[in-house]
């Protein structure tokens, strides 16, 4: 499903029923693709809960570019992509996600989206090396429940407890989380369900 934004078209990959009992849409980090181990991990978990799964490919991405650019125009064009995805599957609960960069974006855009919880896989906490220059600010303003999924050997560094509704931390996993990528799923399952039940919301 291609999907135009006013900063370029998107694409979503969609799998699961047309009538799910919710909606999951992911997507990749700055410089990787939506066939991420962990990406991919989460999505059968909200497959086997009966939601329907659409894994997003951005604007940015999709053109070739590495790096996302502009937040705003990124958060911008994502909000297009959960409208129009709204349109397509209607009124069921609405829960959204990513891995790295695009953990930032569907923190950033949580309470302008409308949904009901947010996956942040592999949350980019700071710059390797710079834990000075924090992004903890983007994940404690979501506005929503967030569920961090981290590897306790991430460079980009690990949030706190305090941070989300709940803090995942991945024994051996670095930023990629693929040494064992089904416990992503594992950590995911119980709050997909809690969402999936959720009263569904609409956008702000």
């Amino acid at each position: 499903m291609q999907i135009q934004t006013a900063h370029g078209p998107a694409e979503a990959t969609l799998d699961g029923p047309d009538r799910p009992a919710f909606l999951l849409v992911l997507t990749h980090g700055s410089n990787g693709g939506v066939e991420a181990p962990d990406l991919l991990a989460v999505r059968d978990v909200a497959l086997g809960l009966d939601g329907a799964v659409a894994r997003v490919v951005q604007p940015f991405r999709l053109a070739g570019r590495r790096a996302p650019g502009s937040a705003v125009k990124q958060d911008e064009a994502w909000l297009e992509v959960v409208g129009a995805l709204r349109e397509r599957f209607g009124d069921v609960p609405l829960v959204q996600g990513g891995r790295s960069n695009g953990a930032r974006v569907a923190c950033r855009t949580a309470t302008a989206a409308g949904v009901a919880g947010v996956i942040a896989l592999a949350f980019p906490l700071h710059p390797p090396g710079r834990p000075e220059k924090t992004r903890v600010d983007e994940l404690r303003g979501a506005g929503v429940e967030v569920l961090v999924v981290n590897g306790d050997r991430d460079p980009f560094g690990v949030p706190d407890a305090a941070d989300a509704a709940h803090v995942a931390v991945l024994p051996g996993e670095r930023h990629d989380l693929n040494r064992n990528p089904a416990e992503a799923g594992r950590a995911a399952e119980p709050w997909l369900r809690r969402w999936a039940a959720s009263p569904a919301r609409t956008a702000r």
